[in-house]
């Protein structure tokens, strides 16, 4: 055998393994004294073991896929930073206007306000602006069925009703009231309004009648709930009517409709707008025990504020305890209200805010301006548009949740308040105080002559009110509108201070001012917008076509 030459006869070397690298002259070689010595004075032992074993893992290769956690690690250690049996927790900040902290905010206000002496007070100043559009009168135009809900939703159903029967050549029947398991109110048509008055006052448009012959009804063993019963979709035109409703009519020779709120849009031709004009502004008027005890406390008001010259402000306060339940909202009652919510609705919907997979978050809803407001709220907002708390004040409310603790603050605020149980005596009130509908009609009164009408929470109540106030007052509607979007905001912040708040609220009612004139839209309620169905201008050289007399 021969050995083989290393060397090959083509000159060129064969491959061969890589020489081992290197040490580095660091380690190859001993270290300077007092060089990286983890043996420096000053050290505790902690420090010392970790020194070495960091010199340990250097002299592994696969050391430096781990040197930056080894080394942050290290850091740590050394700077003394770290507890290892803390858990650090990010908490987020509601975001704002979604709690209620406006009890805060009315502590913080309270002194700065009950020193502000700075403006005239504003039930002597308010509605002060001109309108070039100028003002508007009542015109209507009076030419040769079952309702629900409660007081102004049934006289929803009632207008419509009239609307209907007029434009079809029909006989209408005095409506008859569903009893509600909310407002549980028996009550029937002639002990609300009057009946006589109403059927005299449409004689010329609508035949009306207070029951059906005696052989139509034997045809249906004198029981109502025997005739057929037309279901009518939300919102029809007054063309379905025509078109659908007539025919059978005069197949069957009557027929019902039920329920008959919302069941007729609003966007119809001018005959049908006029007739519920009619209705509305003109034949229901309440009965004569109801309009007598109503203007009394009108009367008692306005003797009351004598030195406002009779003027008074009027608050419809939707605190009640099944308002807060269905809002779904959370003030700051604690476990005791939370109870107290959870068992009214129970009580009143069951099961309607328990449904699999609905979820219900309150703070969203107090963003989007849908929570009722609370009494504090209206006393802050009020004495912040200027009302001083000298104003007199009618509270138009069912009975208010957690009265003793809610209503303590805006009574503070305005000692003044009056309702019609402090305003009426036991006596006069006997009558109708087991009847919801018939209350609100008397609180429906009063509040309808009073120079400002407040709403905080809408429903057909104000908005009625709105209408007719509107009709009674040149076209303009006297009402504050609060944005209760920027109320959720303001009512969030503790910080903010009286001075900035005022700004704030006679913004607020400076707009609710120039939105008091507003004719109607084709989608608008013409029980809130009478203007220009059921009203006339007196300025004829307005433009006619504006959106707004400004």
């Amino acid at each position: 055998m021969h050995a083989k030459n290393r060397i090959s006869s083509s000159g060129h070397s064969t491959p061969s393994p890589p020489a081992s690298p290197l040490r580095s002259p660091r380690y190859r070689h001993g270290r300077k004294p007092g060089r990286f010595s983890p043996f420096q004075p000053g050290r505790t032992v902690a420090h010392h073991v970790a020194w070495l074993l960091l010199s340990v893992l250097l002299r592994r290769q696969g050391i430096f896929l781990f040197a930056p956690l080894i080394y942050i690690s290290g850091m740590l250690l050394y700077m003394g930073t770290v507890s290892f049996d803390v858990v650090p927790l990010v908490k987020h900040r509601p975001a704002p206007g979604s709690v209620y902290r406006s009890t805060q905010v009315y502590e913080k206000l309270k002194i700065e306000m009950n020193e502000d002496y700075s403006s005239a007070d504003a039930i002597l100043t308010i509605w002060k602006n001109s309108y070039k559009g100028g003002e508007w009168r009542p015109c209507v135009n009076k030419p040769s069925e079952e309702a629900n809900g409660g007081l102004n939703q049934q006289r929803t159903s009632i207008c419509n009703a009239v609307a209907v029967a007029g434009y079809l050549n029909a006989t209408l029947l005095i409506p008859n009231f569903h009893f509600h398991s909310i407002w549980r109110d028996p009550s029937k048509f002639k002990d609300i309004y009057d009946e006589d008055y109403f059927i005299s006052a449409l004689e010329n448009n609508v035949q009306v009648v207070d029951k059906i012959p005696e052989y139509i009804m034997e045809r249906f063993d004198h029981n109502l709930t025997n005739v057929y019963n037309f279901k009518i979709k939300a919102w029809s035109s007054i063309q379905y009517y025509r078109d659908e409703v007539l025919p059978k009519l005069l197949e069957e020779k009557i027929i019902r409709i039920s329920p008959f709120a919302n069941r007729l849009s609003f966007d119809a031709p001018p005959v049908v707008q006029r007739l519920r004009c009619l209705a509305n502004y003109e034949a229901l008027r309440f009965s004569s025990t109801i309009l007598s005890l109503g203007e009394t406390l009108v009367a008692r008001m306005k003797k009351l504020s004598a030195n406002t010259g009779g003027k008074y402000i009027s608050v419809h306060l939707r605190f009640e305890e099944d308002m807060v339940a269905f809002s779904c909202c959370v003030f700051d009652g604690g476990e005791q209200e939370k109870e107290d919510m959870k068992n009214a609705r129970e009580r009143g919907w069951k099961g309607k805010f328990t449904k699999p997979g609905r979820v219900i978050r309150p703070g969203a809803i107090r963003i989007n301006g849908k929570c009722p407001l609370t009494p504090l709220e209206v006393g802050l907002m009020l004495r912040g548009m200027g009302f001083g708390n000298n104003t007199y004040i009618f509270l138009a409310s069912g009975k208010i949740y957690n009265a003793e603790k809610t209503m303590a603050p805006l009574l503070d605020m305005f000692p003044n308040l009056q309702t019609k149980e402090m305003l009426a005596s036991e006596e006069e009130l006997a009558p109708y105080k087991n009847f919801s509908s018939r209350m609100a009609a008397i609180d429906y009164t009063v509040c309808l002559h009073s120079e400002v009408f407040v709403t905080t929470q809408g429903g057909n109540f104000p908005h009625f009110l709105m209408g007719h106030r509107r009709y009674l007052f040149g076209g303009h509607s006297k009402t504050i509108r609060p944005d209760k979007r920027k109320l959720a905001l303001l009512f969030d912040n503790p910080n903010i201070g009286w001075k900035s708040f005022k700004r704030q609220m006679l913004n607020m009612r400076s707009h609710s001012d120039s939105k008091g004139f507003e004719l109607k839209k084709p989608v608008d309620s013409i029980y809130t917008f009478p203007c220009p169905d059921c009203m006339c201008r007196t300025n004829k050289s307005a433009n006619s076509g504006s959106s707004s007399a400004t």
